[in-house]
Formats: structure tokens, C-alpha cells, sequence
């Protein structure tokens, strides 16, 4: 069901009107898009709108969510704990970035008021680095006395601290993603078994 309101229409219109704000949203940005911009690319009124959202922001907040769901799957994937845990960690983490970087262009002030300050994202996060850490404790890729709560926080703080700055100062893509893999390899060496 796409919205939770039982008021509120759930059908493939609604679908439709998700996805043609979803353009807009990677063309102009979350902050550009309004309902009647919507209205216009479709081509319908204000009743087929407001008879299935309230706002745009609710849109905006399935949106959001969807991408979110599809950064979480950068992390689907089950470790071997016979392959490189870091080179694992570090082809998850530059997938998590380069996904989230384009979103985070079109999502920057909105992602940071809503999801990224909220407590659930970032135990959601840890949980799933923590569970990696003692994979590599288990196989002596990590030194065994490395506490897995503050490690798995500290690259919680590294991840989300470098994605804001790289997004808010408009680092191309590219270079944002080099010197992330730079800035790894550092944390990486002081973990190191």
C-alpha cells in the first residue's frame, strides 16, 4: 500500500504520480518539486492529487524511503569470511556512497532534516557494520580486542560525515569517491590485525 491513510486512494494512480515526482525530483531536486508541477507533467487535477496524498511531502517521503530501502540492500549480500573483509567492506561502503550521493544531491536538505538524524537509520547502520566486525574478529581480520559498539559507530559518524560534506560541497562523484577510499584505508590500517 502506498500511503497509510485509509481516506486516502491506493492505486496505480498513485503509483504514477510517485514516479513522475520522482523525475522531477532527479531533474530539479526535492526542494523544487510542487504538487502543481506534478499536476502539470500529468496532465490531471488537484482532486486526483489530494484525493491520494495530503502533500507533496508525502510523496516525498515514499520516495525518500524507497531509495533508502535500496541503499540498505548495498549490504544484502552474505560475507564469505574467507574473502579480504576489507576489500568486502570497501566495495559496500563505495556502493552505499555512490548510491546515496546522487539521492542525497536530490534529497540534501530533506534527507538531513528527516531520516538521517533519526535513531532507527542509525542503529539500523551499526547493527549491520557490528555484525561484520565480529565477523572479522571471528576470523582474525580485526584485531580481537577492537570494541565492535564504538567501531561500528565511529564508521557510522565517518560514512554519514563524509557523504554530507562531499553532497554539500559539490565534490564531483568521482573524486568524492577516491578520496573516500583514501580516508577508509586510513581507519582500515588502525584495525588491522
Amino acid at each position: 500500500m502506498v500511503v497509510s491513510n485509509s481516506n486516502l486512494i491506493s492505486d496505480e494512480i498513485s503509483e504514477e504520480i510517485i514516479c513522475v515526482t520522482e523525475k522531477l525530483v532527479a531533474e530539479d531536486g526535492a526542494g523544487k518539486v510542487t504538487v502543481r508541477k506534478v499536476l502539470r507533467k500529468m496532465g490531471v487535477t488537484n482532486r486526483v492529487f489530494y484525493n491520494r496524498f495530503h502533500n507533496i511531502y508525502d510523496v516525498l517521503k515514499i520516495i525518500y524511503r524507497r531509495a533508502v530501502i535500496k541503499m540498505h540492500k548495498c549490504l544484502d549480500s552474505e560475507f564469505d569470511p574467507r574473502t579480504d573483509f576489507y576489500n568486502y567492506v570497501m566495495d559496500v561502503a563505495v556502493k552505499v556512497l555512490i548510491n546515496t550521493y546522487d539521492v542525497k544531491n536530490q534529497f540534501s536538505r530533506y534527507m538531513f532534516e528527516f531520516d538521517s538524524k533519526s535513531e532507527a537509520n542509525m542503529k539500523w547502520w551499526t547493527g549491520e557494520v557490528k555484525k561484520l566486525i565480529e565477523i572479522a574478529k571471528e576470523t582474525e581480520q580485526i584485531k580481537s580486542d577492537v570494541d565492535s559498539d564504538m567501531l561500528s559507530y565511529a564508521i557510522w559518524c565517518f560514512f554519514r560525515g563524509y557523504n554530507a560534506d562531499a553532497v554539500n560541497r559539490k565534490i564531483p562523484k568521482e573524486e568524492a569517491v577516491r578520496c573516500f577510499k583514501f580516508g577508509l584505508r586510513c581507519l582500515f590500517d588502525g584495525v588491522r590485525a
